[in-house]
């Protein structure tokens, strides 16, 4: 009995950004059912890497949801899908924007027999000038600006290594389905709630886009530098680079007493942060002269034990390593499936996992005899 237990959310969402959201919603209690196309989710095909012969992308963003395979050229599938929309709390959609309207499952004909009804649409580029655009992470991440930060200085521009702004979209667009669902509970009335990845993309470049919108400043790659801290970023020790944070001016004195130099903080050029990050070419030299000295093992240890922020540039076994031996346990089972534990924890009301990601089609018979009855 999660929180959102006893909501019917229809996903017609497919590949990333609308299937985790979706995913997140049935973790919380909502009943998600997966509509897919005859030939299903795109993302059943992405492999490697697999688990028994499944895409593993597939099988981390489709658990606790249950599928049927609805073709909307067919006329008997199209009325199922328009039951469906009929009888749902939520639609999530991120066909291409007016893509459904031709099904009669817009949000204009939906809300007509479904006044209740939250629709959240997720595109690429808007309804406006950009609905033509397809809707790719990799597309969103060069147009919005993030590529130009990302990489070495001299380097070329790289992307983020996972598809950021599908993710951040997909939160966005839980977070107007929640606000929305509020909304309706003191009126009663739904809505449509629309996201896009640009959008998400330059309110997520937060710091970057306030410098350019509010200080008419365009950023630039630094590598792994911070534009308005130092030290911040990764340093070499005797076997390898550690991250190191003086994200104020206290630990940056504290990193000082680790190192043994106690007269930096004092030194007016490396006293405020400003100061430090005016004058990061002569500062940083100092710091690496003495974190060559050790192992990263070993001033990580010395490092966290004096509040200074530190970590290891780990593999990604290595950051469930860690996970597990902070007691977060961050892997959970569902069948014989594991997955990544919902990352949101409540107090008398947790996230459940009873459905492993769902055969295409799995639950059709199901789910189209419970629509008859209404």
């Amino acid at each position: 009995m999660g929180p959102l237990s006893g909501l019917v959310v229809a996903d017609f969402s497919r590949i990333l950004a609308g299937p985790y959201a979706t995913m997140l919603l049935a973790d919380l209690g909502a009943q998600v059912i997966k509509v897919e196309s005859p030939g299903g989710d795109d993302t059943r095909t992405w492999m490697p890497p697999v688990r028994d012969g499944v895409s593993t992308y597939y099988l981390g963003i489709n658990r606790n949801k249950k599928s049927i395979a609805l073709d909307l050229k067919d006329p008997g599938d199209l009325d199922v899908a328009q039951r469906l929309a009929r009888r749902a709390d939520v639609l999530i959609e991120n066909f291409r924007p007016a893509g459904l309207k031709r099904f009669g499952l817009d949000y204009e004909t939906v809300a007509a027999a479904n006044e209740r009804i939250i629709y959240a649409s997720i595109s690429g580029f808007g309804t406006g000038k950009g609905a033509g655009y397809p809707g790719y992470d990799l597309m969103v991440q060069a147009i919005s600006g993030l590529m130009s930060l990302t990489g070495d200085p001299d380097g070329s521009p790289y992307r983020a290594g996972i598809s950021v702004f599908d993710v951040m979209a997909g939160m966005h667009a839980n977070i107007g389905i929640l606000a929305a669902l509020h909304h309706r509970d003191e009126h009663g009335i739904g809505q449509h709630v629309e996201v896009n990845l640009l959008s998400s993309a330059l309110s997520a470049l937060v710091n970057h886009s306030s410098g350019y919108v509010a200080g008419g400043t365009v950023p630039f790659r630094m590598g792994n530098a911070h534009p308005s801290l130092s030290p911040y970023e990764p340093l070499p020790t005797a076997d390898g680079e550690l991250i190191v944070i003086a994200g104020n001016d206290g630990q940056f004195r504290k990193l000082c007493q680790v190192l043994d130099l106690p007269d930096l903080p004092s030194d007016p050029r490396f006293a405020r942060n400003q100061d430090r990050t005016a004058n990061r070419d002569v500062l940083l030299p100092m710091l690496v002269e003495r974190l060559t000295k050790r192992t990263k093992d070993e001033w990580f240890r010395d490092l966290l034990a004096a509040g200074v922020p530190c970590a290891p540039i780990n593999t990604v076994d290595g950051g469930f390593a860690l996970a597990e031996e902070l007691g977060l346990d961050p892997v959970v089972t569902v069948g014989d499936v594991p997955g990544v534990r919902n990352p949101i924890t409540f107090s008398g009301t947790p996230a459940d996992y009873e459905l492993p990601p769902p055969g295409l089609d799995e639950h059709g018979e199901e789910i189209r005899a419970w629509l008859s009855e209404s």
